[in-house]
């Protein structure tokens, strides 16, 4: 047995063997080294033979050996249930399986990962303890990795390795005034990077002076955009102690994005331990301010020299560090909105779940031509329905009475159209929380909008993001008519920014403001 979370006599009253099938084989030249000759879920270890799913497999040779199950309605991963029966040549066995949940390939997240310990068994996995979170899900993938696979899932070396090579005096750089800062104008003096290669895996990370990239002209990210980043910051607080904010969620994105980009994923405490290090060499960067804070950008790039279409053999991961002041020069204050369904940002099966860039350079022209018709943000739709997705580079919020006199606080889902973004996450956290009003993450569309706002439903709407926090919306420029959008005096996304920024700058003790020191 490779490994089980149910008894003996479960796994024998419902025995994968008893089934004969070819399944799915892997074969390395002439010899077959890896089968699965039964894969089912279901919703119970009792419905396993039911129909309620399709299997198919996916593999072109190589590990990982992907096992793709497609359920017929959507389900959660709590109530999803997988039996498998697997043989492996014993020069070949895989250390692990990584079991991933979502709504399809765009948005898959890994829920488990299982060890197996012997050539040949079976695995019996109930996904109901997986998470601490539901992830609404028609689909399972089963990764089949080896220690054979060639170097991508290697980890990041350990952060005992880190190498330091700090400025000397003359290239030290002077700092900006606060009053001066700008979101992503000035970069400190240091920056992290950490190579990777498909035969050698990652090399040593390396903090060095900040420097130019030298790339050759045929590399991948300039020609495939092969290529993610992640947005975070660090704070000074009240008491002088420096914090990050739940960077353990920017880095499983991360990897999340690096799975979508066949890019190398790599250990995540080790690598939030590296970003500590960065920060606390540029300490003296982050600004004496309650308003501003220093904004780290770690990035990962495709750099090998080959202008095929496939996954890169290289790859350089680096971060970089930025002080900076409130994202929109105003402050807190609300922001127009336009909202034309003739554009969309995202689409189902595509990649707008992911923090890639490939997801931002196209929305730049329609920035601009929202802003020459006096507006600041695009509010993105999507479909015949005109689905309310994100404002700008933000998530959206809308706050207002439902028809049965409730007051509601509604966000689109994550169904692979939306950035699963960390400041989104706080806020359904924190109004769940409170207990105060319905918090709801469900499809809404402006026809819902604008019938709420006739009838004078609608509390207010507001973006959230870690480049701005919370920001109010004061108006959306819809199909000819503009919609005012009410705010009162002690709005939620006030409250929202209160607490987030209390958090941040230490008032607030709270296990998601991070120790840097």
């Amino acid at each position: 047995m490779a490994y089980s979370s149910v008894s003996d006599e479960v796994v024998e009253e419902f025995n994968p063997k008893k089934e004969e099938k070819e399944g799915s084989i892997l074969e390395v030249g002439d010899q077959a080294v890896w089968s699965l000759s039964s894969c089912k879920a279901g919703f119970g270890i009792d419905q396993l033979r039911d129909d309620s799913t399709d299997t198919y497999w996916q593999s072109d040779g190589q590990l990982p050996h992907l096992v793709n199950i497609q359920f017929r309605k959507k389900t959660t991963i709590q109530n999803i249930w997988i039996f498998a029966d697997y043989k492996a040549d014993e020069s070949y066995t895989p250390s692990r399986i990584s079991v991933r949940a979502g709504t399809g390939f765009s948005d898959l997240q890994e829920v488990e990962v299982i060890e197996l310990n012997e050539p040949n068994g079976w695995i019996a996995i109930p996904l109901k303890d997986a998470q601490d979170k539901y992830i609404r899900t028609f689909m399972l993938q089963l990764a089949v990795l080896s220690n054979h696979q060639s170097g991508r899932d290697t980890h990041l070396r350990n952060y005992s390795d880190l190498e330091e090579k700090i400025c000397t005096p003359d290239q030290l750089h002077p700092k900006p005034e606060t009053s001066a800062l700008v979101f992503g104008k000035y970069f400190t003096d240091h920056m992290l990077e950490v190579s990777w290669d498909s035969e050698k895996g990652w090399a040593k990370p390396v903090i060095s002076p900040m420097h130019n990239l030298q790339l050759h002209p045929g590399a991948k990210v300039l020609h495939y955009a092969i290529e993610l980043f992640e947005g975070m910051k660090a704070y000074r607080g009240e008491d002088g102690r420096l914090r990050l904010f739940r960077p353990d969620r920017n880095m499983a994105r991360m990897l999340n994005t690096a799975k979508r980009s066949s890019l190398p994923t790599f250990d995540a405490n080790e690598m939030i331990q590296c970003i500590k290090r960065l920060i606390q060499i540029d300490r003296d960067w982050i600004p004496h301010s309650t308003t501003s804070s220093l904004y780290i950008r770690p990035t990962l790039i495709g750099t090998d020299p080959s202008l095929g279409v496939a996954s890169p053999n290289q790859a350089l991961l680096y971060v970089l560090l930025c002080p900076v002041g409130p994202y929109f020069t105003s402050g807190f204050k609300p922001i127009s909105l336009l909202a034309d369904p003739q554009y969309v940002r995202a689409w189902p099966g595509g990649c707008g779940a992911m923090k890639m860039g490939a997801n931002y350079a196209p929305t730049i022209y329609i920035q601009k031509q929202s802003e020459l018709l006096g507006h600041q943000q695009v509010l993105w739709l999507y479909g015949e329905d005109h689905q309310l997705t994100e404002v700008g580079t933000m998530n959206i919020f809308v706050f207002m009475m439902n028809k049965a006199g409730e007051r509601e606080l509604v966000t689109p889902p994550l169904e692979g159209l939306i950035l699963p973004g960390v400041t989104r996450l706080s806020l359904l956290e924190l109004a769940r929380e409170w207990k105060e009003f319905r918090v709801v993450e469900r499809t809404i569309t402006m026809a819902e909008v604008v019938e709420a706002h006739a009838e004078n439903r609608i509390l207010e709407i507001f973006g959230a993001g870690t480049a701005c926090v919370v920001c109010p919306i004061s108006s959306i420029s819809y199909q000819g008519r503009e919609l005012n959008i009410p705010r009162s005096e002690s709005s939620l996304s006030e409250r929202f920014f209160k607490t987030m920024s209390d958090i941040h700058y230490g008032r607030l003790q709270h296990p998601w403001a991070v120790d840097i020191e």
